[in-house]
């Protein structure tokens, strides 16, 4: 193959800076539209109680965006490394379907209950009927969706990179039409 015929490689680096910005513009600005929405409908919000609380919106965000983005992060670079379009390439040993499977349960599970214990701490250094400023939740709550967007966009990457190395270059071997005897 001649060097103008070779696809162009890009780095992992500059593939999950593109990814990152896909995953965080979406994310941001749904979750601020949704959340006001919401929010504006009764002028106020809690954490826990009534119809629109906090909790309600943000804790099912937390269980899925991160299930949702490091599934999709990870077969991304798979997928990419497999067609040679990145400079890494995947260890053939490696259970992809049970990675991506423990990653993604791991990552929505212990972001879940972090933001839960976010919420109950909040809700008990605040009085039990405080009313929180809907525009100031909305935006709390877009800001919380670009950090998971940045974050596992990245966090998975990091698990995976023991899996990824080099790829191999391909040696051209010649062939001789005959064998030595000794």
């Amino acid at each position: 193959m001649t060097k103008a015929a070779q696809p162009k490689k890009t780095t992992l680096k500059h593939f999950l800076r593109k990814r990152a910005i896909y995953y965080i513009l979406p994310n941001v600005g749904f979750n601020f539209i949704i959340a006001y929405a919401s929010f504006q409908e009764l002028g106020y919000t809690h954490f826990f109680a009534g119809p629109q609380s906090l909790a309600r919106l943000t804790l099912p965000m937390a269980l899925f965006l991160p299930v949702i983005l490091t599934m999709d992060i990870i077969k991304r670079v798979i997928v990419a490394a497999e067609q040679k379009s990145i400079e890494v390439a995947i260890d053939p040993k490696l259970n992809k379907n049970r990675f991506i499977a423990k990653l993604c349960l791991i990552h929505g599970i212990v972001t879940s209950l972090l933001v839960l214990a976010v919420l109950l701490a909040a809700q008990q250094s605040l009085t039990v009927h405080h009313k929180l400023n809907p525009t100031l939740m909305a935006l709390l709550d877009a800001i919380l969706a670009g950090v998971l967007s940045i974050l596992f966009t990245y966090l998975p990457i990091y698990r995976l990179k023991k899996h990824l190395h080099a790829p191999l270059p391909k040696v051209q071997l010649k062939e001789t039409d005959h064998y030595q005897e000794v």
